[in-house]
């Protein structure tokens, strides 16, 4: 009797594991692993498991069939965002439960973002920080910097956030100080078209900028939108006002603007990432400004990173007594959540 009770109570108690563990991944190899998909982004899935202390990184490509009764937000290459389950209908095939389109099947390989569709605002934040600082003995020479980002991803909207700072002296040389930020929301519409609404704002003492503020809207769309990179174009109009730290009058102006988006994730641990902007001169005729960023960063592991950067901004009308081009290359190491 004690032999039935022990074999029901054991019975019991791996009946209720493999109900906590609801999700599981096939493997191009047959190999199976099962725990908690919780998203997957840039070709990269990941999975909490009961025996890891830390979640397991996968590669996309390499997985046939997913199982899960969780509810996610999906995003496709066709530029459908759905909200639902997905649990595989045959090898490489994903059935889509839709809450709002009902049972749609897809390629795994049509799925480039999903993540679990929690009420909570921690489940959809993202956040990431990195700092540098170097000297160099002769002149006394001291940088610093820091770069932070925050993300947020809701269903039919994302909204970020980024700042930057960078201080510079030396002996006999006038202290520099480059600050900029931005905040951007993007409102997602089908076909992977998108509305983009941004603010940004730069400091700078080489073009003896006291402050830049510069609000862009329009619309745009991703020409290509896949599990190992993507690519966007946007345009439309941009407002800006600029107070000098000369005695140049403040300026505020309306410009054109066209933009161009990349970024390539499916090179191992390397993430590149590039965007161009180009403004081209409404109220001041002959006017032309353009800003450039490229970003490199080399994953680590426990979230930490090391990544390098460079920006480089263009002003054909630049105030009198100030450089018509500045650029920053700047390196760093950081963690993100």
């Amino acid at each position: 009797m004690k032999k039935l009770t022990l074999l029901i109570a054991l019975c019991l108690i791996s009946f209720q594991y493999l109900m906590a563990q609801e999700d599981s991944l096939v493997f191009k190899n047959k190999n199976i692993i099962v725990g908690e998909i919780k998203s997957m982004d840039k070709g990269i899935l990941k999975i909490e498991t009961d025996y890891s202390d830390s979640d397991f990184t996968i590669e996309w490509e390499e997985i046939i069939e997913v199982y899960s009764k969780q509810n996610y937000l999906i995003s496709l290459q066709s530029g459908k965002r759905l909200n639902g389950k997905i649990n595989s209908s045959s090898p490489g095939k994903v059935l889509i439960n839709s809450v709002e389109q009902g049972d749609l099947e897809v390629n795994v390989d049509e799925i480039v973002f999903f993540t679990t569709y929690e009420d909570d605002f921690w489940s959809r934040l993202s956040a990431s920080v990195d700092i540098n600082y170097s000297f160099t003995k002769a002149n006394n020479l001291k940088q610093s910097g820091i770069t932070s980002t925050l993300g947020y991803v809701a269903s039919k909207w994302s909204a970020n956030a980024g700042y930057n700072l960078i201080r510079s002296s030396q002996d006999d040389v006038e202290p520099t100080r480059r600050e900029d930020g931005n905040f951007s929301f993007k409102k997602f519409l089908p076909k992977d078209f998108y509305i983009p609404v941004n603010y940004s704002f730069l400091s700078n003492t080489e073009q003896l900028l006291d402050i830049r503020s510069n609000f862009t809207g329009g619309i745009g769309k991703y020409i290509l939108h896949t599990n190992n990179a993507y690519f966007g174009l946007e345009g439309g109009a941009s407002y800006v006002k600029e107070r000098y730290s000369s005695d140049a009058p403040t300026q505020n102006s309306w410009e054109a603007y066209l933009g161009s988006e990349l970024n390539l994730y499916d090179i191992g641990d390397l993430n590149l990432y590039s965007r161009v902007v180009i403004y081209p001169g409404i109220t001041e005729k002959g006017r032309f400004r353009s800003d450039f960023n490229f970003n490199a960063k080399y994953d680590l592991p426990l979230d930490f990173y090391i990544k390098a950067g460079f920006t480089l901004n263009f002003d054909n009308q630049a105030v009198e007594g100030a450089s018509s081009t500045d650029y920053v290359l700047q390196t760093g190491f950081g963690w993100e959540l």
